[in-house]
């Protein structure tokens, strides 16, 4: 296997709790994400899935620095850049970039296409000098599929899915080596995100990217991704490859997940076994203790209120089944749902 390119060990981002208006007293903390560890390989793509409220967007923030940790590293090539300011963490953050979730809010409306592109090379001239700049703008707007002629044109003159490929070129300009992606479909209409879908695709096997793909759609994220992380209430449960998450799931909220997704095949419907969960979802500033699942778990027991399952290889398991999964009862599941 490759060297990976980023480590992350322990993170955790809190964001405090207070009370009064003269004298603010920290009373509690909202815990988005609370002691996650994963390595992005070199060249390949991390899905990361979840419910809303898990913690995806607040990691993703975290990992571009946009967000302080609390605790905890992140390594790039080495190097821990969670404590880095100015041009230290310039240098860093022209190698780690971000495609966001809504093309039209992320796009200033007031800047031509030209600009928004271009912005990145006022920030790192050396990446291309002035005089090149539109021609290095106009290659990018047809590396991505949209006519270099589009240029002068501004954000409200495209539609859904132009705009996310002019973010995908802005996320491309400084020549990046990881691109995180944070929900880059989920606001785009079907064949569009399949376009996309598409794109990202080729962009990575034509400059040699690593993702970390952040969706909700686990269709999505299994066509996409070469190992898959999954997310419950700012913990990372469960981590596997592609065929290991979703054929040979061990741990009961990925089987949830997993047994909700639609099945177009009636006949398949009918013998598949739906997982329901009771329940709502806990809150991030008071999550219960120990295994933070066991409020919804139809597996619980005493053990999981005392003691915080780590993410492990279970001992008893072996084959697929047999890859990190934060339970005390991890199994594979006779029946249930694929996506």
């Amino acid at each position: 296997m490759a060297e990976p390119i980023l480590e992350v060990r322990d993170l955790v981002k809190h964001y405090p709790l207070t009370q009064g208006i003269l004298f603010k007293r920290q009373v509690g903390a909202v815990k988005a994400v609370d002691g996650i560890s994963f390595d992005l390989v070199t060249g390949e793509t991390l899905g990361i899935v979840g419910e809303s409220g898990c913690g995806k967007s607040t990691l993703a923030k975290v990992l571009m620095s946009l967000e302080r940790a609390t605790a905890g590293q992140v390594r790039y090539k080495g190097q821990d850049i969670t404590r880095l300011s100015g041009s230290a963490l310039k240098a860093v953050r022209r190698n780690i970039q971000m495609v966001f979730q809504d093309p039209y809010t992320s796009l200033n409306p007031r800047m031509t296409v030209g600009d928004i592109i271009g912005e990145p090379f006022e920030i790192h001239p050396e990446v291309a000098p002035k005089g090149d700049r539109r021609k290095a703008v106009q290659d990018l707007l047809d590396v991505v599929g949209l006519n270099p002629e589009y240029i002068n044109r501004y954000p409200h003159q495209f539609s859904g899915g132009q705009r996310q490929r002019i973010g995908i070129a802005r996320g491309l300009a400084l020549k990046p080596e990881i691109i995180i992606c944070d929900e880059p479909v989920s606001a785009l209409d079907v064949s569009v995100q399949a376009q996309v879908i598409n794109l990202l695709e080729q962009l990575q096997t034509e400059f040699g990217l690593s993702y970390m793909f952040i969706a909700h759609d686990l269709s999505i994220v299994r066509h996409i991704s070469d190992r898959v992380g999954v997310m419950y209430l700012g913990k990372m449960v469960e981590i596997g490859t592609e065929d290991e998450i979703y054929a040979h799931p061990t741990h009961p909220y990925t089987q949830a997940l997993l047994s909700a997704v639609p099945v177009p095949d009636p006949t398949g419907r009918e013998q598949r076994e739906r997982i329901l969960l009771s329940g709502d979802l806990p809150s991030p500033a008071n999550p219960p203790s120990g295994c933070r699942f066991r409020t919804r778990c139809w597996k619980a027991q005493e053990r999981c209120s005392e003691e915080v399952p780590l993410l492990a290889v279970p001992a008893l398991l072996k084959g697929p089944a047999a890859h990190e999964s934060a339970c005390h009862f991890a199994e594979v599941r006779d029946v249930i749902g694929s996506a």
